[in-house]
């Protein structure tokens, strides 16, 4: 990202927004540019505090601010008068950039009456293209690049190394199977990955990362005695990600974030349309509904041709 850093330690510039993994790192290409025209400025994010706090240590963002901090709830209380904590914290920027609440009337007013200067953004942007590209229309930079990379810490490529060593696996010699998502009626079944691995075992081993909503699918790969990584913090994820060959996975953030690092891979789609929500970066989509439908030989075809390669910028 642009530096923001120290500079303009006098100009704040904050970005509101309320989304999960994937639809964060689809605005990256717009907080980008934010960054860029406020160059001298500090740019702040308010997001899912776990969340904000990821990218912004990733990139070059100043500082993250949680979305649930109890000044922005004071921006929808009832009442004439604007609390005067919400006023102290918001009239601290000297520009806003809100993609919540932009339909919320009273938030509005509120916001505007505190800000120095304030836009407002739809969190879900209108039209049939890219997500991605909807936010920067939104900011009027539509022709802007749609470079949503992120940068894995020092600790995030310690703790991935040490998986890797832990499991007997090889940085560039593993495939990231990401099985999960945020609803199941999105995901592919847990039994074609773990087949899916085993039919890729000649030529390279599999690597299952699991979230707390994927605890059921584990015997799936135990059974075949595929490697399993679960409890993982983010940037564990960001790190093995950054050192696999290539990952497979379901419409996710996880599979968006895989991107970010710069991992080429297989997203799979059933309900949601790859042309609005596939991971920008060297992700190929298969498309399909329902997503039950995609076959195991088809992405057995995506992946083998992609590990074939060498990932750009390794020997």
């Amino acid at each position: 990202m642009h530096g923001c850093g120290a500079k303009g330690a006098g100009t704040r510039v904050l970005i509101i927004f309320p989304g999960a993994l994937g639809d964060l790192i689809c605005l990256i290409p717009t907080i980008r540019v934010i960054a860029s025209r406020h160059a001298s400025a500090q740019i702040e994010l308010m997001a899912r505090h776990e969340l904000a706090r990821f990218v912004v240590e990733r990139s070059d963002l100043a500082r993250a601010h949680s979305i649930d901090r109890a000044e922005v709830a004071q921006l929808f209380a009832t009442g004439a008068e604007v609390p005067t904590d919400a006023e102290k914290f918001f009239g601290g920027f000297a520009r806003i950039y809100s993609f919540f609440a932009a339909e919320d009337a009273r938030f509005r007013r509120r916001l505007s009456a505190i800000a120095k200067e304030v836009s407002f953004h739809p969190f879900a942007p209108p039209g049939d293209d890219h997500v991605a590209r909807g936010y920067l229309r939104s900011i009027a930079a539509a022709g802007a690049p749609m470079d949503a990379s992120l940068e894995p810490t020092p600790y995030d490529r310690i703790a991935a190394a040490a998986h890797l060593e832990r499991l007997a696996l090889e940085p560039d010699r593993f495939i990231l199977v990401l099985p999960g998502s945020g609803s199941r009626w999105k995901n592919w079944p847990a039994e074609k990955f773990a087949e899916l691995a085993e039919r890729l075992s000649t030529r390279m081993c599999s690597l299952v990362i699991l979230g707390p909503a994927e605890s059921g699918l584990k015997s799936a790969f135990h059974d075949r005695q595929i490697a399993t990584l679960d409890a993982l913090e983010l940037g564990e994820v960001a790190g093995l990600a950054e050192s696999a060959r290539a990952f497979v996975g379901n419409d996710s953030g996880i599979a968006h974030l895989a991107a970010a690092v710069g991992a080429p891979g297989v997203v799979l789609f059933g309900l949601t349309q790859p042309a609005r929500w596939r991971p920008l970066g060297a992700a190929r989509a298969v498309w399909r509904e329902p997503i039950a439908s995609i076959t195991i030989d088809e992405v057995t075809a995506e992946l083998t041709e992609i590990i074939a390669k060498p990932r750009p910028g390794r020997l």
